[in-house]
């Protein structure tokens, strides 16, 4: 096992970025950038023992600067939407970027997937780690409080990626971190006939801006049902409303409870290569995104054209909008506590 790291790019403000690459003795390899703390590449085998890249992005840096759709990127602030690009915290409004039409999106213009993080090899003897750190500052993207940011990523020997997120402030703010990688198993084509179960009996219904209405529903007799092994295209055609508005689906998915903190998220088969992913986190929701924004103008690694459905993400986080849905689990962090979340991605074949 082992950890080595060179030289990526310099960025348009002259900063050098470096890119990491963690690989185990089982053959499996994670590369990462401290631009953005952009995963681009993780090489699993297949059943075969074929390697394979399994996320979808980019050869450098340009394309990450101009042609991104937040692929393998940090996202931070605040993942996913805020209504109106605004939320009240004791009382204060606080307005943020509009990114997204009217809405607040993946932290604003220059979100944690936008900033050179400062980063140290952590590996011990049984894994090899990279830990990433960031210090965004009191009012950046309209955000209340100076956010101490950590990240590390740790590769097993059971071919484990282990993210752990881990946040301070100094004032009470809002804190909400994922990471935001495509996965195809196949390494080409598209997703759709990936069997995917999602471990959730409910989900949060969106409007036609994608946000929240604040109810929580049942998935049962809906499209968004994948309690039991479904295709993720299998019901992609059905006029259901919710799948109308996101084009496909975008959707936050209240997990289960599991074992002591971590619940099971997701686990997505790839019939032809045989490759299964397995997602295990301790936040409470997950948003599942089949690519939908995807649409054949962006050419990724390889010269690879990703055309829509090309990827999907399992973006494990709280609520989105949490912040203006007073029943949704709380995304509030006040100075001597410690925003600490960990997400699993597991590796396997069958």
């Amino acid at each position: 096992m082992k950890i080595t790291s060179d030289h990526f790019a310099v960025t348009p403000e002259g900063d050098e970025v470096q890119l990491f690459s963690l690989s185990n003795d089982q053959g499996m390899e994670v590369r990462i950038t401290n631009y953005g703390g952009i995963i681009t590449a993780i090489n699993v085998p297949d059943r075969d023992g074929k390697l394979g890249d399994v996320v979808l992005g980019h050869e450098t840096l340009e394309g990450y600067l101009n042609r991104s759709r937040y692929f393998g990127a940090l996202i931070g602030r605040y993942a996913n939407r805020i209504g109106h690009g605004r939320f009240c915290l004791h009382g204060k409004t606080y307005l943020l970027a509009r990114n997204n039409g009217e809405n607040h999106l993946h932290g604003g213009l220059n979100g944690f997937d936008k900033v050179v993080w400062s980063a140290q090899d952590i590996s011990a003897s049984d894994v090899v780690g990279l830990e990433l750190t960031y210090l965004s500052k009191n009012g950046e993207e309209g955000y209340p409080g100076n956010l101490k940011a950590t990240v590390t990523y740790v590769l097993t020997s059971g071919n484990e990626l282990r993210i752990e997120y881990f946040a301070t402030t100094d004032q009470d703010t809002i804190v909400n971190l994922t990471n935001h990688s495509y996965f195809n198993l196949a390494g080409s084509g598209t997703v759709l006939d990936h069997q995917l179960t999602i471990n959730a009996e409910a989900f949060t219904p969106i409007d036609k801006g994608l946000i929240p209405t604040g109810e929580i529903r049942s998935v049962k007799d809906t499209p968004l049902d994948f309690t039991a092994p479904t295709a993720i295209g299998a019901r992609m055609k059905n006029h259901d409303e919710q799948l109308c508005f996101a084009g496909g689906y975008d959707h936050n998915f209240v997990l289960l409870p599991g074992d002591e903190m971590f619940r099971t998220a997701a686990r997505m088969y790839e019939p032809t290569t045989g490759r299964v992913l397995k997602v295990s986190t301790t936040q409470p929701g997950m948003q599942f995104y089949s690519g939908n924004f995807l649409n054949g103008t962006i050419a990724g690694k390889g010269g690879r054209v990703y055309i829509k459905h090309s990827g999907c993400c399992f973006e494990t986080q709280h609520f989105p909008d949490s912040p203006n849905h007073p029943n949704f689990p709380s995304t509030i962090l006040k100075p001597g506590e410690e925003y600490r979340h960990t997400t699993v991605f597991k590796f396997s074949v069958e």
